[in-house]
């Protein structure tokens, strides 16, 4: 009897085991302190055709996870989206970069390039968007989704390339159509009447507090944004982000009513109002969950 018992417990043993080159792992003890290393996904435009995306993603010194040609394939009726680094490994795609309490987003990260011209200037000066073609959404969409559900990510956690880095990029752009997205239950969105009670009866271009917007993108994400009460043009660039994202029919950089609307609509829906206003008497940020678990 304790025999078969000996032998029974060898095989479980083996069971939990794997075997490598060398050793052997044992994986009957796993730990519950561990978090999913991807918290976020970026969306970046390329700004330039197919072939120079490709050979910049893959031979130049930056990369992503996956790239949405400017007219996707299509396979069984379905695009086809090309993987250029696997999600197990990190593509280099924010470069500097800052979110909440995080900062370098390559690590937490999966980027998505879409073959898009960006913003070009006219011979007047004046900036054109180059629109998205519609067989870039449909294919962008589902992808997106995926990775959502497989890493359990929040809808507010997918932005934009200028959300992480507003001084320095514009990415994925004006023509990105954020508001479609959301519908799909991608990215953060403002509720209409929600900005509605906190425009309060002003004209949505009146000048509002640059010190409680900038209090107020700082809690919602944008960090780097300074909090001088001055609208200097760090804060005007990152007003200009912001707007970019939600609210492109108007992205001067200006401190108005709307603007200040907007953000505290979305702090309302996504992060935590209460804590706000604590922070906007202390400047304490809440601490959140982030990769630097440990010792």
């Amino acid at each position: 009897m304790f025999k078969y018992i000996g032998i029974l417990f060898a095989f479980l043993l083996l069971g939990c085991s794997v075997s490598n080159k060398g050793y052997y792992l044992d994986n009957r003890y796993p730990s519950k302190n561990s978090s999913q290393r991807i918290q976020y996904v970026i969306i970046h435009y390329t700004v330039s055709d197919d072939a120079r995306s490709i050979a910049t993603l893959t031979q130049g010194k930056v990369s992503s996870h996956f790239l949405i040609p400017s007219v996707p394939e299509t396979k069984n009726g379905q695009p086809v989206v090309l993987q250029l680094v696997p999600e197990s490994l990190k593509a280099w795609h924010a470069g500097e970069s800052y979110w909440l309490q995080h900062n370098g987003l390559n690590d937490i990260s999966i980027g998505i390039e879409i073959v898009n011209a960006g913003g070009q200037k006219d011979a007047k000066g004046k900036q054109l968007w180059a629109p998205y073609n519609e067989a870039q959404i449909v294919a962008l969409i589902p992808l997106i989704q995926d990775i959502m559900q497989r890493y359990s990510i929040p809808p507010e956690n997918i932005i934009g390339h200028s959300d992480i880095a507003p001084l320095r990029k514009q990415d994925p752009g004006k023509a990105f159509p954020w508001q479609r997205l959301a519908q799909h239950g991608i990215g953060a969105w403002p509720d209409p009447k929600t900005v509605t009670k906190f425009l309060a009866g002003r004209n949505a271009n009146e000048p509002a507090s640059v010190l409680r917007i900038q209090k107020a993108l700082n809690f919602y994400g944008y960090s780097t944004i300074p909090l001088s009460g001055k609208l200097d043009p760090q804060t005007k660039k990152t007003l200009r982000a912001f707007q970019l994202h939600f609210r492109p029919r108007d992205i001067e950089g200006q401190a108005d009513a709307e603007t200040e609307a907007i953000a505290l609509a979305l702090i309302e829906k996504y992060r935590d109002m209460q804590k706000f206003k604590l922070f906007e008497k202390t400047l304490k940020l809440p601490t959140i969950s982030t990769n630097q678990q440990g010792d």
